[in-house]
């Protein structure tokens, strides 16, 4: 099914747009609300998330599944339009080459693949609810209401998942 729609995305069909609102549209809704609390931030970003997904047909693969690249972008997008609004920086510089020394990029990438291997450590559910926490920026009170669960609970779970996470990082105890 992926398949068809990488085709249509590619062929720059009309139908395109209609196939990604119909079978996505409610999953980039939801990420970009989670994050841009502004109705109007939010249906410009959706718009932005749909023009960056009909551009990128060069770039998609049809052996791989579309769905965690429709996610990536859409939060990606919401994430970048949040910063704008606060007028940060856009953290782009950070990626240039020659912005840090090779021992620096060593290091980022050790971190990185730790805290892979201890979020794949943890059960779904506990990974699910970081990222829903810390990648999609979901608010507790979201989080909590969709989880059936309180607020305190949440907080509190999540609090004891990273100290899990510090601990199977290898990280220090600071209490």
């Amino acid at each position: 099914m992926d398949t068809e729609l990488i085709e249509l995305i590619k062929d720059r069909s009309p139908e395109a747009l209609s196939q990604l609102r119909l079978r996505f549209g409610a999953l980039i809704r939801y990420i970009v609300d989670a994050i841009l609390p502004d109705p109007r931030d939010a249906e410009e970003c959706v718009n932005d998330v749909y023009l960056k997904l009909l551009s990128a047909g060069g770039t998609l693969d049809p052996a791989r599944p579309l769905k965690p690249f429709v996610t990536a972008v859409a939060r990606n997008a919401a994430v970048s339009r949040t910063r704008r609004k606060r007028g940060e920086e856009t953290g782009l510089d950070e990626n240039l080459p020659g912005s840090s020394t090779p021992e620096e990029e060593l290091l980022r990438r050790e971190r990185v693949e730790s805290l892979k291997r201890a979020l794949n450590a943890l059960s779904a559910s506990d990974r699910r609810l970081i990222y829903r926490k810390y990648y999609y920026r979901q608010s507790t009170a979201q989080i909590a209401a969709e989880l059936g669960m309180t607020e305190r609970a949440v907080e509190g779970k999540l609090y004891r998942l990273k100290r899990r996470l510090r601990d199977l990082m290898g990280g220090e105890d600071d209490g």
